[in-house]
Parts: structure tokens; sequence; C-alpha cells
């Protein structure tokens, strides 16, 4: 590990079966049980879990944005309008690229990016 590096990510849910199953379904992670209110993030090229709480981490909120990286936005977009995850910024372009914004099945905010 690098010192003094971003090593672990937290989110809420407010249903960790349901949160499972939607990132399972759009980004194929995997998840450990560690008890009934924790699952830790598999396979998400970094290191986190969800942690049960009737809260919603979303930008309104203040909270941080956790920006995900696809190859192809629109396929991505789909997999999670799939999955029933509802999207609450449609694809904008920004400097760099083009990306939106998410809401996953408990209310967390998330978006996704590509440079092409």
């Amino acid at each position: 590990m690098q010192h003094e590096s971003i090593n672990y990510l937290e989110w809420p849910s407010s249903d960790l079966a349901l949160t499972k199953q939607f990132f399972n379904q759009v980004f194929d992670w995997t998840f450990t049980d560690y008890g009934p209110d924790y699952v830790a993030v598999n396979n998400a090229n970094i290191d986190g879990g969800f942690f049960f709480s009737p809260r919603q981490a979303t930008t309104a909120n203040g909270s941080v944005l956790v920006v995900f990286y696809s190859n192809n936005l629109t396929a991505t977009e789909q997999k999670i309008i799939a999955a029933g995850g509802e999207i609450v910024r449609e694809i904008f372009e920004f400097p760099g690229g083009r990306r939106f914004h998410f809401l996953d099945l408990t209310g967390n905010e998330f978006a996704v990016w590509s440079d092409n």
C-alpha cells in the first residue's frame, strides 16, 4: 500500500441486498458479508464497502461524488437503467470527455465518465 493514499471507500445503504444486486448486475462486483450491517466490495479496482444506514450519499447532501470510468458511456448507462438505477443528470460534455450521474437503488449518487 502507498503511504497516505486513499485506501478504502464506504457508502451508506438502506438495503444491502438491493445494493449487492445492483452493483453485481451493472459492474460485476462481488461482495463479502460481514454480519447483517456491512458488506465489503470485491473486484471494484478500489477497496470499499457498504454499511447499513437510512441516509444517502448525494452531491446535494454535500457528499463526495464517486466517478466510474467507462469505455462505452451509452452501454454503461443502459446497464444502469436495466438494473433499476435512475439517471439524474443526462450525458453532458465537459473539458476532456462526457459523463452522466445516476442514483443506485438506495438513492446514492454516482457518476460515469468517458473520454471518447
